[in-house]
C-alpha cells in the first residue's frame, strides 16, 4: 500500500480529520506507505465561535487559531488554493500563494473546503460591508468600531458624528447576534473614556429578513434574546431586507433610510467555489452530494463533510446535518475512521449524531442556551457557552492560553485601542517619502 491522501481545506473537518489520521496511521506514515497532504490558503485553523470574543478584545486573536504545521508534524501542508478537482484523473490544480499553478496527484481525496459568505447583488454592499468569517475581519471590525468612536469624539460636524456612530449588522443567526452583542458591549464599555460620547449616542441596527432571531436556540430562547437586545437599545428590524447601501446611505425594505459608516454582513454562507470546479456530484443546494458514510455519492476514493457537503441526518430522515462546528468536529472523527477502513478494505460506518443543542454569547456575562432541551439564559448560559467552546478548542496549548486571557480579563479592564494602522502598515512610510521629495 502506497497511498496519498489529499485533504482540501484546513478548517474544522480538515484539521480534525488530519489529526486523527496522523494518529491512526502512524505506522504507515512512518514506513512511507501513506502520505497525507492538507491544502489551505492559511497556515492555521480558525476556531470561529471565538471570533466575537476576539472582536470585543476578550481574547487574543493568536489564541483562537491552531497552527497546522505544529499540530500536524507528519502531514505535508501546502498553502494556496485548489482551483480545480479532476477526480477521474485523481489530480487537483493547486495555486500556491506565489508562483505558477501545478498539478497534485492523489489516491484518496477528502473535500473539506468549507464555506464562504453568501452575498446578494445589493448596490453599495462592497462600499461599507465587511464579513465575519475570518480573524482578519473580526480584528478589522474591532479596530473600525474603536476608530469611529475616535472620529466621533474629535469632530464638530453632527452628520459625520451620526454616521460614524451608526453600525448595521445584517443577519440574526449566531454570527450576527454574537458579533453585534459583543461589539455593542465593548463600545458601551469604551464610552467611559470619551468626554462627548455616551452609550445612547451609539446606534446599533440588526436587520433580519425572517421574523426570528437565533432560530438555532428555539422560539422561546430566540424571543428572550430579542427582548434582551431591544432592552439594550439595539434597533432590531425583523422581516426587513437591505435594499442598498451606496456611499454608506442605507436603505431598508421597511422604508428606513440613514447613513452608516459600517455594515457587517452575516446573512448566510455558501459552499466554497471549488466544489463547482470539480467533477464531483452536487446536490440541489450546490453542495457536494454526500452519503451517511461521509463519502461522495457514487464516487470511489472521495470523502466529504462540513459546510461544503450535504450530509444526510440519519437521526432525522429527509433532513441534512446543520453546517455548524458541532457537526463538523464529530463528522471529522467518523470521516477519518472511514478513510482508514477504506484503506484496509473494511466496511464503512454511518455518521450518526443527535444534535445536542446550541449556546450563544451575548456579551460579557450574558448568553442564551438550549442544550438537551434545557433552556438557560443570562450568566449560566454565558458560562456554559465558554465552557463548551473551551472543550472544543484544539490542543492543550490553546486551551491554556484562552483560559489565561479570560482570567486576566477578570482583573484588568478591557483594552480599547484601535490599531487600524496595522491594516495599512506602509502608509506612514509612504507619507514620509512624499514629504522628503517635495
Amino acid at each position: 500500500m502506497n497511498k496519498h491522501i489529499l485533504i482540501v481545506g484546513g478548517g474544522y473537518v480538515g484539521l480534525y480529520t488530519a489529526l486523527r489520521l496522523q494518529r491512526k496511521l502512524h505506522r504507515e506514515l512512518r514506513g512511507g506507505e501513506v502520505r497525507i497532504t492538507v491544502i489551505d490558503p492559511q497556515s492555521y485553523m480558525t476556531y470561529q465561535p471565538f471570533l466575537p470574543e476576539a472582536a470585543a478584545g476578550n481574547l487574543s486573536p493568536r489564541h483562537m487559531v491552531a497552527p497546522l504545521r505544529r499540530i500536524l508534524p507528519k502531514v505535508h501542508i501546502l498553502n494556496g488554493t485548489v482551483t480545480k478537482v479532476d477526480h477521474a484523473e485523481r489530480t487537483v490544480t493547486f495555486q500556491p500563494a506565489e508562483g505558477e499553478p501545478r498539478q497534485v496527484a492523489y489516491d484518496v481525496i477528502v473535500m473539506a473546503a468549507g464555506s464562504i459568505s453568501r452575498t446578494l447583488p445589493i448596490p453599495g454592499l462592497t462600499d461599507i460591508g465587511i464579513g465575519f468569517k475570518t480573524v482578519g475581519e473580526a480584528i478589522a471590525l474591532r479596530n473600525r468600531v474603536l476608530h469611529l468612536l475616535d472620529v466621533a469624539e474629535s469632530t464638530t460636524d453632527p452628520e459625520v458624528r451620526r454616521r460614524a456612530l451608526t453600525f448595521v449588522v445584517v443577519g440574526a443567526g449566531f454570527a450576527g447576534v454574537e458579533a453585534l452583542a459583543e461589539l455593542e458591549d465593548m463600545a458601551k464599555d469604551s464610552t467611559r473614556y470619551y468626554r462627548n460620547i455616551t452609550p445612547a449616542d451609539i446606534r446599533w441596527v440588526l436587520v433580519e429578513a425572517t421574523e426570528r432571531v437565533l432560530p438555532e436556540v428555539g422560539p422561546e430562547m430566540g424571543k428572550w434574546t430579542l427582548e434582551q437586545l431591544r432592552e439594550r437599545g439595539i434597533d432590531v428590524k425583523l422581516g426587513t431586507r437591505l435594499e442598498s447601501c451606496e456611499d454608506g446611505h442605507v436603505v431598508l425594505s421597511d422604508g428606513s433610510r440613514f447613513d452608516a459608516e459600517t455594515l457587517v454582513w452575516t446573512a448566510g454562507v455558501k459552499p466554497s467555489p471549488v466544489v463547482n470546479d470539480s467533477d464531483l456530484p452536487l446536490d440541489e443546494r450546490g453542495r457536494l452530494k454526500a452519503t451517511a458514510m461521509l463519502t461522495v455519492a457514487g464516487t470511489p476514493d472521495a470523502f466529504t463533510a462540513g459546510d461544503a457537503a450535504g450530509v444526510p441526518d440519519v437521526t432525522n430522515p429527509g433532513q441534512y446535518c446543520a453546517p455548524n462546528a458541532q457537526h463538523a468536529v464529530r463528522q471529522a472523527k467518523v470521516l477519518a475512521d472511514n478513510v482508514v477502513r477504506h484503506l484496509r478494505g473494511q466496511e464503512l460506518v454511518e455518521y450518526r449524531h443527535k444534535y445536542v443543542g446550541s449556546v450563544a454569547g451575548l456579551g460579557l456575562h450574558q448568553g442564551v442556551a438550549n442544550v438537551y432541551g434545557v433552556k438557560l439564559r443570562g450568566f449560566p448560559a454565558w458560562f456554559m457557552h465558554r465552557t463548551y467552546h473551551l472543550s472544543r478548542v484544539p490542543t492543550l496549548n490553546r486551551k491554556v492560553r484562552v483560559v489565561v486571557d479570560w482570567t486576566l480579563a477578570l482583573f484588568f479592564k478591557r483594552e480599547t485601542i484601535s490599531l487600524g494602522e496595522m491594516e495599512h502598515p506602509r502608509e506612514g512610510f509612504r507619507a514620509a517619502v512624499a514629504t522628503t521629495h517635495r
